[in-house]
């Protein structure tokens, strides 16, 4: 007898892109058969066998096709509009056959179906995303944190810009990211978009855009998850949310480190080397007040965490508050507002230090890496505030307008006390400001789709100085940081073409600019035993870029591939300044350009109801296109070839399986391209298994062939986790649907 597989309950809340309930929606499977309508209240239960491959469609939307392996959210767009909500590539909703960029989205189920932990695990499923160098946020340096995409690179800042409900999540002093920042299982899905969107998001978007969107409160019900593993792993995660008629609220927080392992290659460590780790620690609140036509919240979240680098002088901790309030409004004829108001403060602590190989007292017969000398504790407050703005508003059918302004401001204070010879203690100010206007116009007809944006930013950087303690108090340096404003215009225009049913062809073209962070400006950084100089002179980058694709779209998945071409004049470079000395000395400097051309392919299938697969390649020339220095050099830390696979299988009276692998080729660690590293390949697994409906229990293995994995060349070589393991379990309470 053929095998009967167990259907599930699964409860659909069908809304606009607004937020408000659709009704008189029919939910289908793929053989068309009709499963369920939703009622007044846009929700929807229907039987199926998870994960349950669903067709949305409602009277004047755009019918819409997920897979679904619990309770969701489904958001339908106006017909003619768009097919998909994809906010991150435009403020606009687009559809995945209109959008001239690619976006690509890690639902709930990818990301608690990783083997690892942490965000920057889950977010290098895709194809052509990598951090500054491959190690794992888990024992990477902060400044080293920085993420990459379409092969541009980054230093300690990055050339991407992660956002979370129109709030910038870049560290305000260097730009890197808080992987751990987030409490898990509050992080509903994260999109992300290849390409120049400063016409829209301001500074630092020329690689791209991560948008993390939380859970909201459509619920009452509270998890648990914790895991234990290899290498002392843990991690304890908390969900509680709750809802009484438009009130609701999600309180989250995480336990999270790793007790680590010494990164530097065992033929190369010497007495001064220790493990690297991380204790971190985060929580959020979330109050809301939704009822349509207005929605009203107010969220504060903290996080906290200390890092050991490697050596016992080598350490750094982080405490960081943020807080957030604003609304949405659902207007007349269509038009929705959106205001953010946004703040942190945070205070940043690192120690510095120089690596001698002559022998010690207490290591004699040492000859490599023997001991170690304090060169540099900095102690940096800062704080940050903004607000974001815009409003859409459709004209007619096929016609949409978007206006919006932000500002977005930093004030820093760097207090650092240098040892040895030139003791000395010295503060420096720093106060950065940006604000933009932008808007956007998105046209639709027949198979044409026409979006055109434009942004004008103010970039100031003002109210720099610096102070040394002297014997009679502070007093200004001999040399006081520059001040300096600038004024950036970045258009974008993309158009795409539907061929038939299934495909598209489409093509954009961008302008975008990064501004310097205070770090690269006015404070040293230091990864192992190499030090980067700061460069108060230092000017914006400004990028120029086109990409063009084709795309096909079915009920089995989707494929895209395109060509993409970006170039970055200006663009902030760590230049070796002496690779002789001890710590190695660079400074970051205005190279004349670098250009990132290739193709990328990405997939996500569905071939089985209980089966998805998705991935993809990107190939990257990336190199110094134009200059004095390193013309025709590798841009560092970009592989020239880089592919994952991921397979997600379940079934539900075994569980679910998923399977991770990540291919990438060699890359260079230095911008001298001497220092090599080999390309690498990785498998990673997750397993879970539901013991009812309120138990699961889950194992995971990282690098599950033990390959060895090259980090970063310092010049010392550091090395990636090895094969590792954790096991866990999770639990659920409550009732879910709203």
């Amino acid at each position: 007898m053929p095998r009967v597989h167990a259907q599930n309950p699964v409860t659909l809340t069908v809304e606009d892109s607004s937020g408000a309930a659709v009704s008189d929606a029919v939910v289908e499977d793929p053989a068309g058969r009709v499963l369920g309508r939703s009622g007044a209240d846009g929700r929807v239960s229907v039987q199926c066998t998870k994960p349950c491959a669903l067709r949305v469609q409602a009277p004047g939307f755009t019918a819409k096709t997920l897979e679904a392996q619990s309770d969701a959210i489904v958001y339908l767009d106006p017909q003619g509009v768009a097919e998909q909500v994809t906010i991150t590539a435009y403020r606009s909703p687009m559809g995945e056959l209109q959008s001239p960029v690619i976006t690509r989205q890690l639902d709930e189920t990818a990301l608690q179906s990783t083997a690892g932990v942490t965000m920057d695990a889950q977010v290098r499923q895709l194809p052509g995303v990598e951090l500054f160098r491959r190690s794992s946020s888990l024992v990477a340096n902060p400044s080293s944190q920085g993420l990459s995409l379409r092969g541009l690179g980054s230093t300690s800042a990055s050339r991407t810009l992660v956002t979370l409900d129109d709030v910038p999540l870049n560290d305000p002093v260097g730009g890197w990211i808080h992987w751990e920042e987030e409490p898990s299982l509050a992080v509903h899905s994260v999109e992300v978009v290849r390409g120049g969107a400063s016409d829209l998001y301001g500074s630092s978007a020329i690689g791209g855009v991560v948008n993390v969107r939380l859970t909201r409160p459509t619920a009452s019900l509270a998890e648990l998850r914790s895991s234990y593993g290899g290498f002392g792993t843990w991690q304890e995660s908390l969900l509680a949310q709750g809802f009484h008629g438009p009130w609701g609220g999600v309180v989250a927080a995480d336990d999270l480190g790793t007790d680590g392992y010494i990164q530097e290659a065992p033929w190369q460590r010497g007495p001064v080397d220790i493990a690297s780790n991380v204790h971190a620690q985060n929580g959020l609140v979330l109050g809301e007040f939704d009822r349509r036509p207005v929605r009203i919240f107010a969220r504060v979240s903290s996080f906290h965490e200390n890092r050991a680098n490697g050596t016992p002088y080598q350490i750094n901790g982080t405490r960081l508050w943020r807080y957030a309030t604003g609304g949405d409004w659902q207007g007349p004829h269509a038009g929705t507002g959106v205001l953010r108001v946004y703040g942190s403060t945070e205070t940043f602590h690192q120690t510095f230090s120089s690596i001698s190989n002559t022998p010690t007292t207490a290591n004699p017969g040492c000859s490599y890496r023997c001991g170690e000398t304090p060169s540099r504790y900095a102690v940096i407050p800062d704080n940050e505030w903004g607000a974001a703005a815009h409003w859409n508003q459709p004209l007619t059918a096929g016609l949409l307008v978007l206006a919006g302004a932000d500002v977005h401001d930093v004030r820093v204070w760097d207090r650092e006390q240098t040892f040895g010879a030139t003791a000395a203690l010295t503060q420096t100010d720093a106060h950065q400001r940006d604000s933009g206007l932008y808007g956007e116009l998105m046209a639709v007809r027949g198979p044409w789709t026409l979006a055109a944006s434009a942004r004008g930013d103010w970039f100031q950087n003002y109210d720099a100085r610096q102070l040394q303690k002297t014997a009679t108090g502070w007093s200004p340096s001999a040399t006081q940081p520059p001040h300096f404003d600038q004024r950036v215009f970045d258009p974008r225009l993309g158009v795409s073409r539907k061929i038939g049913e299934h495909w598209a062809l489409s093509a954009s073209a961008f302008r975008a600019f990064r501004a310097p962070t205070p770090s690269e400006l006015y404070r040293s950084t230091q990864v192992g035993n190499q030090l980067t100089k700061p460069n108060g002179s230092l000017l914006s980058e400004r990028a120029t870029g086109w990409e063009a694709g084709v795309a096909s779209e079915r009920l089995w998945g989707t494929v895209r591939a395109s060509w993409f071409d970006t170039q970055v004049n200006r663009p902030i470079t760590a230049v070796t300044l002496n690779a002789h000395s001890s710590p190695i000395l660079l400074m970051r400097e205005n190279l004349g350009q670098i250009e990132s051309r290739g193709i990328s392919l990405d997939f996500d299938l569905l071939p089985r109801h209980w089966l998805a697969v998705d991935g993809g390649y990107q190939y990257a020339h990336a190199t110094v296109t134009r200059g004095s220095q390193d013309l025709g050099k590798w841009i560092p830390e970009v592989a020239r070839n880089l592919a994952t696979l991921n397979v997600r299988a379940f079934r539900p009276r075994l569980g679910s399986l998923s399977l991770q692998s990540r291919l990438s080729g060699r890359q260079f660690d230095d911008d001298a391209n001497v220092n090599m590293l080999h390309g690498y390949f990785r498998l990673d697994a997750f397993a879970s298994h539901d013991l009812g409906r309120h138990l699961q229990l889950f194992a995971a293995g990282e690098n599950l062939l033990d390959r060895t994995i090259e980090v970063a060349k310092t010049p010392t070589t550091t090395l990636g986790t090895s094969q590792t393991a954790r096991a866990g379990i999770m639990l659920r309470v409550g009732q879910t649907g709203k």
